[in-house]
């Protein structure tokens, strides 16, 4: 693909509206020409200790943070007429999908594809297809995984190697 915005939400808790952080990742014609990070109040507003292990945010990181419908304000121009996409893109666009309800936002039916599937038939060989192993098998080394821009990043690497 030489055309998309790579997304990676964070989650607060079980929840899939609780996006507590987003990372965009714009490519046009094969290059990254634009990143975009923010923290989000989660809605509900509470941390699981699962998902704190995992990303590290906690409900003092976010308090002061933009609700959802404010940061999408800043993200929809930026991805305007591109496809999305995600490394296991049901998890991510199960939470778009949820949080754009969550705040009454009609959905714009984002074209949105997945490197996770295309990872296990370019690698079937790979001891798994986790975002961090297929990025490395990318040639991508992801050094903060688990934060959603750093992990928007590799898999816009992903993308523009497999898809």
């Amino acid at each position: 693909m030489e055309n998309f915005a790579a997304i990676d939400f964070e989650t607060a808790n079980g929840a899939r509206s609780s996006v507590c952080s987003v990372g965009v990742v714009v490519v046009r014609h094969g290059e990254i020409t634009d990143t975009f990070y923010s923290l989000i109040q989660p809605e509900p507003n509470y941390y699981s200790r699962f998902c704190t292990q995992v990303h590290g945010l906690t409900r003092k990181d976010t308090d002061c943070a933009p609700v959802f419908s404010q940061v999408w304000a800043q993200v929809a121009p930026l991805i305007e007429g591109l496809p999305l996409v995600a490394h296991n893109k049901a998890f991510d666009e199960s939470c778009l999908k949820a949080v754009f309800r969550v705040y009454q936002m009609d959905y714009p039916d984002y074209d949105f594809y997945d490197t996770l599937g295309p990872s296990r038939r370019a690698f079937p060989w790979a001891e798994n297809h986790q975002l961090h192993t297929v990025a490395s098998l990318c040639g991508y080394d992801l050094k903060q995984h688990h934060h959603a821009l750093a992990d928007a990043e590799a898999c816009a690497w992903i993308a523009r190697e497999i898809l």
